[in-house]
This record gives structure tokens, sequence and C-alpha cells, in this order.
């Protein structure tokens, strides 16, 4: 029979991550991975949030909508599980006003409000003034809760940084925002592509060596998932670091290993 995991045993758990209260964590999940919990996933999200912003900490969690036409801000519309649509729809959330890439961010409201500022002016999925790029500039984490880095978003604002080629559309498309007061804004904005690979984003996990090596990743568990700890800026440094070394080499089409001397 599958365990049934307690919040007071998932809190124990979080102790392994008391050093990231006060930062920016986000948290990409899988919630079968967790398996099952007293409360269900409500309960869980609620334990994540009273954990992580403690200490005037930000905790922020995935609501994208890439694969339509916009977001409405107003409901708890995703396409990146149920932890997100959960988080979405939470009263104490602010969704930042990101057509495709937004997210649910919970902690002190000026601090949440200063965090989200640059999703209202994305161009892009992942810009540097974004959040994303905010969890770099701002030393946040990034924790893997039974999921690998195919699931990594962080990573496409890395590329995005880098100015890296064939990632985003060459036109901007047209996308919705309807704002939580009913405004509707148009907004253009270019979109995640590879010609020639299709989703680059799966071949992400061969960063993984590379980050271990250079201490990026710390494991834990939270209920049966394996949990990656991972630092926004040190991944982005390493990563930074092997682009410059490999000259422009196209990395991501396939899943073969990096080269050991890239990192």
């Amino acid at each position: 029979m599958e365990k049934t995991w307690t919040v007071p045993e998932l809190r124990e758990q979080l102790k392994a991550f008391s050093h990231l209260q006060g930062k920016i964590v986000h948290i990409h999940s899988s919630l079968r991975a967790v398996g099952r919990v007293e409360g269900r996933g409500e309960a869980l999200l609620e334990l994540l949030i009273e954990f992580f912003t403690q200490k005037d900490g930000l905790l922020t969690i995935p609501t994208h909508t890439w694969d339509g036409s916009g977001v409405d801000l107003r409901d708890n519309v995703t396409c990146v599980g149920t932890l997100s649509r959960l988080a979405a729809a939470h009263p104490k959330a602010t969704r930042s006003a990101h057509p495709s890439h937004s997210m649910a961010v919970f902690g002190r409201q000026e601090r949440v409000d200063d965090f989200i500022k640059g999703d209202a002016t994305a161009t892009a999925p992942a810009p540097a003034d974004g959040c994303y790029g905010k969890l770099y500039d701002e030393d946040g984490y990034v924790l893997l809760v039974g999921v690998g880095h195919n699931r990594d978003t962080f990573l496409h604002s890395v590329e995005e940084r880098l100015n890296v080629p064939n990632r985003l559309s060459r036109e901007p498309v047209e996308k919705t925002v309807i704002h939580r007061d009913g405004r509707v804004e148009k907004r253009m904005i270019h979109t995640h592509v590879a010609e020639g690979i299709g989703d680059v984003s799966a071949n992400y996990p061969k960063l993984e060596p590379a980050f271990r090596a250079h201490g990026c990743i710390t494991d834990a568990r939270l209920g049966s998932a394996p949990v990656q700890i991972c630092s926004a800026r040190g991944m982005q440094e390493v990563f930074m670091s092997i682009h410059q070394k490999a000259q422009g080499q196209e990395l991501f089409a396939d899943l073969s290993p990096l080269d050991p001397g890239l990192y």
C-alpha cells in the first residue's frame, strides 16, 4: 500500500531546506512523485507557502499558459500540472502578467510586486528583467521536485541572456493578458523555437553532470520524491562558461553527453 505522508512528516523533511528561507525559491514539481499527501495537494501547497515565505522569502510556482492564446489572471488555468493550478487559484498568490510564462508568487506584497514587475513588459518567454532572470540576479534557487532539468524553465532564461541562436521566433506573435480587473491587454511576444530540434528543453538534462561537478546541486527529498536543490546563480555561471568554450556549437540537438572538457 502506498504511504500517505502527513503534514508533520513533510514539515520534518523541509528542515533540510532551511538554508533557503529568506531566498527566492522556484518550484517545478510532480505531485505524483511526491506521493499521497494527507490533505492532498492543497495541504502541501499551504505547507510550502508557510515554510518558504518565512524570513521575508518568496515562493514562486510556474503558472505557464504557453499552449494557448494568452493568460487570464482571473482564473486558475495553466498547462504545467496540479500544483501550478492550485497555486494560480490560491487567495494569497499574486500572478505575474506574463502572457505565456507567468508565475504565482507568495510572500510580502511589496517584495512580490517588485519581483514580478518585469513580466508586465516581457517580449520573450524568460527575459533577463523578468521573473526567471531575477532568479539569477537575486541569488534564488530552483527546486526540481520529482522532475528533471527538462522541466527547468530557468535554463531558457540563461539561453535568452546569452542570445543563443535558434531559440526565439523571428517574429513576435500576439497574446492576450486579461487582468484581474477585467482589463484586456494585447502583447506581442517572441515564442520558444528550436528549428530542426523540436523541444530543446528535453535535452537540458545533459547539463546536470556539469552542474553537479561545480556544486550547483544538492539533493533532498519531499515525500517520496527526490529533490534537486539548484542554485540559479551557479547553474547560470556554469552554463555561460560552457557556452563560451563551445564557441557557437549547438549543444542541445540531442541527449548525447557533453564533452567533460567543456566544464
